[in-house]
């Protein structure tokens, strides 16, 4: 089994920052594709980061290109979402999630294809 455990949500002002943290327990290998989703009540989870944790490769959802970091410390086994030039619609719950999976570049978008899930972390950005 993989644990996931999110931290470093928090109130904001627009065009603030915040880093979140996602730390991975148990069976690490399994986490190969990890990714950031954030949830607005009412609405689907959106997949906003991805990383295929062995070769490092990135993919961002358009609305965060730019502006959000996803990265790793592999030492640490800890997943990162760096979050600059925030905007009120970032406002959301976000979950860490990972799958024993290779995720290629329009792969592992959906939610329902993720296996492991953190409890979430809220970040609300105020205008």
């Amino acid at each position: 089994q993989v644990q996931l455990v999110e931290s470093g949500g928090a109130s904001v002002q627009t065009g603030g920052s915040l880093r979140l943290s996602c730390v991975v327990n148990g069976e690490v290998h399994k986490a190969q594709c990890m990714a950031w989703f954030r949830q607005v009540e009412g609405k689907d989870r959106e997949m906003v980061a991805r990383i295929y944790r062995p070769t490092d490769t990135t993919y961002y959802t358009d609305s965060v290109q730019g502006r959000f970091s996803i990265s790793q410390d592999v030492a640490k086994n800890t997943l990162y979402l760096q979050m600059n030039s925030l905007k009120p619609e970032d406002t959301g719950m976000y979950y860490c999630a990972a799958v024993p999976a290779r995720c290629a570049w329009d792969e592992y978008t959906s939610d329902r294809e993720y296996t492991y899930w953190g409890q979430g972390t809220q970040v609300t950005v105020s205008s």
